[in-house]
């Protein structure tokens, strides 16, 4: 049964009707009198009884060859302003062309790339090719091809302004579930898809990133889908594998681009929103390398250009399942003294295969200048669902619910968002929770926060 608090959270320094008038979008003032019962954050009672559905079996995918150089596994991501990383698997050794342009079937444009590949125990990977494209116009269709032949693919490049929509689902693997929560996905129109970690669940059957590869296909090689890791992206084997080598040659990020030393955290920007991408599973502490560069990038952040500040990792800091309780306090403990020093806007995080929404918080309560918290790790995973939350639940938790399921980010403006979480009820999207969010800059936070507190980021 859902389980859920039928508390608001208070608006953070809530701005006069009048002034909220002038930054909205025309065609959304008429919603404004509905927005006014639900701006951030209003999680409406859930009443009806809702019976879960049975958990559905890993998806088995039949064996189907294709020539030995034609591109498998497209997928593509951000790297740096205007540049699209594209990723493509061959199982033998090719170009790593892209030819592009922004008609179907003619390519104006050329870029080759490098490759990297590697052995895991009994299984070799084919050769993984990465190639940077651009520069490329914003809010704009290409067609491309990779490695001089087999189909073409097409891509949306996301906008340069407001608005912009993100999904977001975090614990995806191979299941029936997977696939709906994909198809759900798919009938978003969004920009962009964030991934807080435990992608593919191949937890050392190497052959599963294969096929979990060929599964996101269809949505990854058209929209920049950006992830980090989770824990299931380890695979390390004590003494003779380190852990993440799967994860990081098939799923390059722009980690140098961001200034980071490891794929495993990084940032970027788009369309206004300052995106962190943090890393769960490797050190955090005040000394490691991870805590300086966050430092760094915190204290270069300009709010006036990404007024929107969000950011992903794998374990949740505010979780009342109690599947996963505590995992997160150290890191939580380390670093959220600065997100909360940059004034960080929402965070989502995965692991707990369930959904919830909490309050404006910061150190372990609520906080009218602390970040939303997300735990939206229900994409689809094998291992089922966190079925038990702590009860009561405690007074900074608004809505949480044990079902699989997707998010969606719609950020209108500089001022305000609109987030939804939309439940697989059998193979339909539900809207189950939706809250209007006003940003921390919109109101105020980061103008009354003292220099004490931000004092962090700059020290040395």
């Amino acid at each position: 049964m859902p389980s859920h608090s039928d508390q608001m959270i208070p608006v953070e320094f809530m701005l006069s009707e009048k002034a909220q008038l002038k930054m909205v979008p025309k065609k959304l003032k008429i919603l404004l009198p509905l927005m006014a019962v639900v701006m951030v954050v209003n999680s409406v009672a859930v009443t009806a009884d809702y019976v879960r559905p049975q958990p559905r079996k890993n998806l088995q995918f039949p064996w189907d060859p294709k020539p030995s150089s034609q591109p498998q596994q497209v997928h593509v991501s951000l790297a740096g302003d205007k540049h699209i990383r594209v990723t493509w698997i061959t199982s033998k050794s090719s170009s790593s062309l892209v030819e592009y342009g922004t008609s179907p079937g003619k390519y104006n444009f050329r870029s080759h790339g490098d490759t990297t590949s590697y052995s895991y125990l009994f299984y070799s990977s084919g050769t993984i090719h990465h190639t940077v494209i651009g520069p490329l116009e914003h809010n704009t269709v290409y067609y491309y091809r990779c490695g001089g032949q087999g189909p073409e693919f097409s891509l949306k490049t996301p906008p340069s302004e407001f608005p912009i929509t993100l999904a977001v689902a975090g614990d995806l693997g191979q299941t029936g579930w997977t696939k709906s929560t994909l198809d759900h996905i798919d009938l978003c129109q969004y920009d962009l898809h964030l991934l807080p970690g435990d992608l593919s669940y191949a937890d050392y059957i190497q052959s599963r990133w294969d096929t979990f590869g060929e599964l996101v296909e269809p949505l990854a090689s058209a929209r920049p889908w950006m992830v980090t890791q989770g824990n299931h992206e380890k695979e390390n084997i004590p003494f003779f594998k380190d852990g993440f080598e799967s994860y990081n040659a098939r799923w390059k990020m722009p980690y140098e681009e961001s200034g980071s030393m490891s794929n495993l955290y990084y940032s970027f920007e788009v369309a206004g929103v300052h995106v962190l991408m943090l890393g769960s599973y490797t050190d955090y502490d005040e000394n490691s390398d991870q805590y300086n560069w966050l430092k760094t990038d915190l204290s270069t952040v300009d709010r006036k250009k990404t007024p929107w500040l969000l950011a992903l990792f794998h374990v949740p800091w505010y979780n009342s399942n109690n599947a996963h309780q505590h995992e997160g306090d150290q890191m939580m403990e380390a670093m959220e003294p600065l997100l909360h020093a940059a004034g960080v806007d929402i965070v989502f995080a995965g692991h707990v295969h369930a959904y919830e929404r909490t309050k404006r918080v910061y150190n372990g309560k609520s906080h009218p200048c602390g970040a939303v918290h997300v735990t939206i790790g229900d994409g689809g995973n094998k291992e089922g669902l966190a079925h038990k939350y702590k009860d009561p639940s405690p007074e900074w938790s608004v809505f949480r619910e044990a079902s699989f399921g997707h998010g969606e980010l719609k950020i209108v403006n500089s001022t305000h968002a609109f987030w939804s979480w939309h439940r697989n009820d059998d193979d339909e999207p539900v809207k189950s929770d939706e809250v209007w969010i006003t940003s921390l800059m919109a109101s105020g936070c980061a103008v009354q926060e003292t220099k004490e507190t931000r004092k962090i980021l700059y020290s040395p």
